[in-house]
């Protein structure tokens, strides 16, 4: 039976971003409805990684699948989680923010994949981002690059109790985002294309004590800051540029502490409320 369709909730001003929702009141390109997402959200940017994460949650169910985004929501220890993918890189990362947080979400976390630039950092291995390098252009469209992009601490702190309780192998730092696979990784493009600013980019970023690449967390942290969102990620390493080491392992694992983490974030949120607290703090939570 097609769904009863709906006016539409968001054309609240002249210049808001759901001009663009369908007719049915639904957000652009993540065709869905407010009850139909969680206030968590956990972002892979494969939509086949979706059902891998949906398969911890209870009551999981398909919302939509429209382009790159594949949502689905259940439940986690009693409150309402979605999983939805963002594709690759950050433009398509910044739709499903904005899309999300109008729909409701307050929490974001990536659950992601990676290549590694520190040798002890091996292939399977855990990174949990504290901030992202913003070499990914999305971002700067919203604010200048001295704005910070840095992961929101709640989540982070969950993500390594996470990962502790498992005995996971896990690595804090910081994260490279950039918005090229190839060049813009150090790596060079068809034809051995290897401009000179790319040449030194990996051992730079070493030096600096950068932990890991991806694509999409210097978009996620400045929008999710910006907004008044809390986000954070963590990434399964499947390479190690600087040694070489390739082995495509370690997302199940990744999952795990994901969604370990989240359960520990509502655990915590739910401490926060009945105390009356804004924010968490190591007294917090002493029983």
């Amino acid at each position: 039976m097609p769904r009863e369709k709906k006016p539409n909730l968001y054309r609240n001003t002249e210049r808001d971003i759901m001009t663009f929702a369908t007719k049915e009141g639904q957000p652009y390109h993540i065709t869905a409805y407010p009850e139909d997402i969680g206030g968590y959200v956990m972002l892979p940017g494969d939509p086949e990684r979706v059902l891998d994460i949906a398969e911890h949650l209870d009551d999981a169910k398909e919302i939509t699948f429209h382009r790159e985004y594949r949502v689905w929501t259940g439940n986690l220890d009693g409150e309402k989680v979605s999983v939805c993918s963002t594709g690759i890189g950050g433009p398509s990362t910044a739709i499903a923010v904005e899309e999300l947080a109008l729909l409701g979400a307050h929490t974001f976390l990536r659950v992601g994949s990676s290549g590694a630039i520190q040798e002890e950092i091996k292939c399977g291995d855990i990174v949990i981002s504290v901030a992202a390098v913003r070499h990914d252009g999305t971002a700067e469209r919203y604010v200048e690059l001295a704005y910070p992009a840095y992961a929101h601490y709640e989540v982070t702190l969950a993500l390594v109790e996470a990962a502790e309780k498992l005995g996971h192998p896990y690595h804090l730092g910081i994260t490279l985002s950039s918005s090229s696979f190839y060049v813009g990784e150090g790596r060079p493009g068809y034809g051995g294309y290897f401009p000179s600013h790319a040449e030194n980019l990996i051992k730079d970023f070493q030096m600096a004590k950068v932990a890991n690449l991806e694509m999409e967390s210097a978009t996620l942290f400045p929008l999710a800051s910006i907004f008044g969102l809390r986000a954070g990620g963590t990434c399964a390493v499947y390479d190690n540029i600087v040694t070489g080491e390739l082995a495509i392992k370690g997302q199940e694992e990744n999952i795990e502490v994901a969604v370990e983490g989240l359960r520990t974030l509502i655990e915590w949120d739910r401490i926060k409320k009945k105390k009356g607290k804004k924010h968490l703090y190591p007294t917090l939570l002493a029983k």
